[in-house]
């Protein structure tokens, strides 16, 4: 299995995704290698084998794989494609790999790579390099299926899939559609999604959104594409008595600030929110590059003092932020899934999710509303947070509902989804 981030090392929902999988997967007997870009030590060696590529010593010039290799030309893109980050973080990040080395002039045919494993200014390059590190630990570790995780991974799945010949299975989690929108696509990563679909035995998409966008967008036969829903692991941490210092209600956006998960239609709402009801306070948890259009909207609103802005939450900090919230919102632009809802549910939080978003499809007791009705998300938020006894029945049946929701079925179904694709293998 082939991603680009695993706990506690995680930027956004991919991570959390793969890690909740691959437990349900080792209670359905499935062992998983785990390979990243760079590991850093401090894994759940528990659930997978982890290795990092970083750490892969490898001489591409080696006869063994002479013949490999000859099918790859390699380029390297002194690329500045930077995506999920604020101006700021940006030039943070440049700084980082400078000094970690990544922008050496070291050639590809050393023995060993450097990945920052961020997703830093060297994005593309990092992609084209990791492919190469894939197939050598393909050909030298036992395997039956190959699966890879997003555009980041597609090359390297396809690699692997060369150097042992095993069927590969690729896992779409959010497509360029979601993440750019119709009129700003990448057409760099567009290129790469298709590929990879297309180099598949099979496609998992994680909703009948995503399922209908990568048949319909990228030409992918229907028959080729299986949609299994995310689910939600158990929480590590039971947070009870979180102390309050402020008696006002807490409303809570909790992602990555791009247009993706729609921030904009948030502010709006909640300057809506608040000229019917003052004593609400908003919060927005996460980074990305609306960011500071978000604060200075949020001051052009005049609800500097009412709207708060966290920076990027992980970990114990997020259970935290869930604990002391009473409505949770996710206005997303395109979702392909949504984990953080069912989060949010589980720790009793009402929630108010798009009707673009794939968790819209598993979710009942949710309140659901198009992202760009700014009245009808207001009105959400405002009838959580004033009507006591409508809110008690989402907490209540949400619980329930999102319990239900675990990742031991979604292994389950892409457990299924590998013994389809070994028998497609044995039939070729």
């Amino acid at each position: 299995m082939f991603g680009w981030e695993f706990p506690p090392n995680i930027s956004g929902g991919l991570g959390t995704a793969c890690y909740g999988l691959v437990k349900g997967l080792l209670h359905k007997g499935v062992n998983v290698l785990f390979v990243v870009p760079k590991a850093y030590g401090d894994e759940d060696q528990n659930v997978a084998r982890i290795i990092g590529a970083s750490d892969v010593v490898i001489d591409v010039r080696d006869s063994k794989y002479t013949e490999f290799w000859s099918h790859f030309s390699y380029m390297e893109v002194n690329s500045r494609l930077v995506p999920y980050v604020s101006p700021e973080e940006y030039y943070q990040l440049l700084e980082n790999s400078r000094q970690d080395g990544v922008e050496s002039l070291e050639s590809v045919y050393s023995r060993k790579f450097h990945f920052s494993g961020a997703y830093g200014p060297g994005l593309l390059e990092e992609v084209e390099k990791y492919a190469l590190v894939a197939g050598f630990i393909a050909s030298e570790n036992e395997h039956d299926v190959i699966h890879a995780h997003d555009w980041l991974t597609y090359k390297a799945g396809i690699a692997a899939r060369k150097a042992s010949g095993k069927p590969l299975v690729v896992h779409m989690h959010a497509t360029e559609y979601d993440r750019s929108g119709e009129s700003n696509i990448n057409q760099a990563v567009f290129a790469i999604e298709k590929e990879g679909m297309e180099a598949a035995d099979l496609v998992i998409a994680v909703s009948d959104l995503t399922r209908n966008t990568v048949i319909k967008r990228y030409g992918i036969a229907p028959e080729k594409v299986i949609t299994v829903h995310n689910g939600v692991s158990p929480s590590d941490f039971e947070l009870h008595g979180v102390e309050r210092h402020i008696r006002d209600k807490i409303v809570t956006f909790l992602g990555r600030i791009t247009y993706q998960k729609g921030p904009d239609y948030y502010v709006e709402a909640a300057r809506k929110v608040l000229d019917k009801d003052p004593k609400v306070r908003f919060v927005m948890a996460g980074s990305g590059d609306m960011l500071n259009r978000m604060i200075k909207r949020a001051a052009a609103l005049r609800m500097g003092s009412r709207f708060h802005f966290t920076g990027f939450l992980k970990g114990v900090d997020v259970h935290k932020m869930f604990a002391l919230s009473d409505v949770y919102v996710m206005p997303s632009v395109s979702e392909p899934f949504g984990i953080s809802p069912l989060e949010a549910m589980r720790s009793n939080v009402p929630v108010v999710i798009s009707k673009q978003s794939g968790v819209a499809e598993v979710l009942h007791h949710a309140l659901k509303v198009d992202f760009w009705d700014i009245d009808g998300l207001a009105d959400a938020i405002y009838g959580l947070l004033n009507y006591p006894a409508l809110a008690g029945m989402f907490r209540k049946h949400g619980r329930q509902e999102v319990e239900n929701l675990k990742w031991e079925h979604a292994a389950e179904k892409v457990r299924d989804v590998y013994l389809t694709a070994l028998r497609i293998y044995a039939n070729r």
